[in-house]
């Protein structure tokens, strides 16, 4: 009995001294679902078990940006297949989250995301919202706002302030659909 014993408490001592090695185990990217997923604020792990390599742990609001963002993909679903493949060009512009442009103020979306910079775009209703568009010079970013003027290759993407905004303009630009 005491070697049961023994046995037992070794592997807990060692997660009590070096809880990383009981924390860092590789991330598998095959599954999607959350449950069990780390939901706690943004933890630093510096590195994972197997490859020393950084982990990159989702932070609440991202998680809740995903699964809105499934719920979103089952429902415009036929959307995804018409998608442009390959390069395409886009009249972009950029919007604010102000009253006087959106009507609000409160920067949700018509996706029920809340606005970020470097990530919301305002697309045409044939464009689903989760889709992820790369635009050459400035990164990718996910399609997730709707607008009355926004239709065939036209594209707003979302900045912080009016200066910005108004200093972007409007340009022609290259895209490509990459989700």
């Amino acid at each position: 009995m005491r070697i049961i014993s023994i046995f037992l408490s070794v592997p807990v001592l060692w997660m009590m001294i070096f809880p990383q090695t009981a924390l860092a185990a590789p991330e598998d990217n095959t599954n999607t679902k959350t449950e069990n997923k780390n939901i706690s604020e943004e933890v630093k792990i510096p590195y994972n078990y197997f490859g020393y390599q950084p982990v990159k742990v989702k932070t609440r609001e991202e998680i809740k940006n995903d699964l809105a963002l499934a719920r979103w993909r089952r429902k415009q679903s036929h959307l995804w297949l018409n998608l442009p493949k390959g390069e395409f060009t886009i009249n972009a512009s950029a919007y604010t989250a102000a009253a006087d442009e959106c009507g609000k103020s409160d920067g949700i979306t018509a996706s029920g995301l809340k606005v970020s910079e470097k990530r919301t775009l305002a697309c045409p209703p044939n464009f689903p919202f989760g889709a992820k568009i790369q635009i050459d010079g400035m990164g990718v970013y996910s399609c997730e706002d709707r607008g009355g003027a926004i239709k065939g290759n036209h594209i707003d993407i979302y900045m912080e302030t009016k200066t910005e905004a108004f200093a972007f303009g409007r340009r022609n630009l290259i895209a490509q659909v990459v989700q």
